[in-house]
């Protein structure tokens, strides 16, 4: 986890404050959770529990009641802690774990289950800042993802340092088949590339390009098709090829890598260094 300013975090807080975030299999791995340091915490027992949903204000877990924890939500009043932990990308060896305070206000079967309860659990105060942070991230790159969707980074020196891109040299499955490229432009829809290649055999084909990024080590493979391409000068073996994504199946993780790009660049056409150069104006090959 990156160090995020209280003014960030009280911002993400107001903004995303009632949104509830899904954990489906790719929250678990963009967020780090470690589903089996979930816990819930009432009186001075733990039961182990699944993380189904949250926001910043309540969450849905599910858990097993054949173990006694109906009764021991009523002795305590139904008031609970959450226990959730998550990795800690710069630190491995000690995740991130905390306790939400949270009140147990309402309780139904799971898929019919007469062992298992979904359980909405209403938090008693705001949740740490760690919390926030985590999830905000999320929501603000999802939120960018559509407002800023046409933004283009020009892949320089800098901007692919920054991006903490392992490399320009890349490859683009088409066809389930890996043919190299090197990357040119990259935004939250789209992206521009080089390769060797006859235009009429590409454009409109369905591909996946693959994306190595650093600081955590990360890989993503982004599905869309080649939908326009142009000549490159003086060299006649090669094209210059626009992506345009499948937005249903852009990976999270990608998402938040261009988010935090752009929120910590600024979103002009003016840089007298033209070093991380954002082109703000809609993608062409």
């Amino acid at each position: 986890m990156g160090i995020m300013t209280a003014q960030k975090v009280a911002q993400f807080y107001d903004q995303f404050k009632e949104i509830d975030v899904t954990f489906t299999k790719d929250m678990i791995q963009v967020t780090g959770l470690v589903t089996e340091q979930v816990h819930l915490k009432c009186g001075s027992d733990f039961w182990p529990c699944v993380l189904y949903a949250t926001s910043f204000q309540s969450a849905k877990i599910v858990a097993n009641i054949k173990s006694g924890l109906l009764g021991k939500l009523q002795q305590a009043n139904n008031l609970v802690s959450l226990r959730l932990c998550f990795k800690n990308t710069e630190n491995e060896a000690n995740p991130v774990t905390f306790f939400v305070a949270s009140r147990v206000v309402g309780t139904m079967p799971y898929k019919n289950s007469e062992e298992v309860s979904m359980m909405t659990l209403q938090f008693t105060q705001r949740p740490p800042d760690d919390l926030i942070e985590i999830i905000g991230r999320i929501l603000d790159a999802n939120v960018n993802s559509s407002k800023r969707r046409d933004e283009r980074i020009l892949l320089t020196t800098e901007s692919q340092r920054r991006l903490k891109l392992l490399s320009k040299e890349s490859a683009a499955f088409i066809q389930g088949v890996p043919r190299r490229c090197i990357l040119r432009e990259l935004s939250f829809s789209s992206a521009k590339l080089i390769m060797m290649g006859v235009a009429k055999f590409l454009v409109d084909k369905e591909t996946a390009l693959r994306f190595d990024f650093d600081d955590p080590r990360e890989s993503f493979l982004v599905k869309g098709k080649f939908v326009r391409s142009e000549s490159v000068e003086g060299k006649k073996e090669m094209i210059a090829l626009a992506m345009e994504y499948d937005e249903t199946q852009i990976p999270m993780g990608y998402k938040i890598r261009i988010n935090e790009y752009l929120n910590t660049t600024r979103a002009d056409n003016r840089n007298p260094s033209g070093e991380g150069e954002i082109i703000a104006d809609t993608p062409s090959a």
